[in-house]
């Protein structure tokens, strides 16, 4: 059994036994030498290279800061949810494969594919849009027949008609 002493962002002294840490995204126990990172002297173990990635991103998101808890350490959530439309209805068999890639990352929550509308719920926490329109790619490759591109069109579509639409100047009450 392996003790080591380390400290966390309040600078306590915390002790990872049998050579095992917690992944400070999600939350998940790994080995101390698993995608393993110091940051600001701490030492911090990932158990995908997502998490790894998101830490990167905003790591004051999953450590805090002296005194003050980050948003994954008080058990919250920022639960965001992307619809877009395909030019035409995936088969069973594509939701299914769809379903099964998309499932398999952190964050998200749930997948829904009604004829051409697909909505995806996810943790913003976990997972980034980024992240979801490039595993969408990965899936799109295994769906062959053009769907890579398809896919990733009609979801970068989204962003555009969401910044179109945040644009538009929209009455004030009382006005017509």
């Amino acid at each position: 059994m392996v003790c080591l002493k380390c400290r966390n962002a309040s600078g306590k002294k915390v002790e990872m036994m049998n050579d095992k840490a917690k992944d400070p995204v999600c939350g998940m126990q790994v080995s101390v030498d698993s995608l393993a990172i110091e940051y600001l002297g701490m030492h911090f173990a990932f158990c995908s290279q997502q998490c790894l990635d998101r830490f990167n991103a905003n790591p004051h998101l999953y450590i805090g800061l002296p005194g003050e808890k980050a948003p994954v350490q008080k058990g919250e959530e920022i639960i965001k949810r992307r619809s877009f439309r395909l030019e035409q209805p995936l088969t069973d068999a594509e939701v299914w494969i769809l379903r099964e890639e998309l499932g398999a990352m952190m964050g998200i929550k749930q997948i829904e594919v009604v004829a051409d509308v697909i909505a995806i719920t996810y943790d913003l926490l976990q997972a980034t849009a980024e992240q979801i329109e490039a595993r969408i790619g990965e899936v799109g490759v295994r769906l062959g027949a053009g769907w890579q591109e398809r896919l990733q069109r009609a979801f970068v579509h989204y962003f555009e008609d969401c910044e179109v639409a945040n644009l538009e100047i929209k009455p004030h009450l009382g006005h017509h």
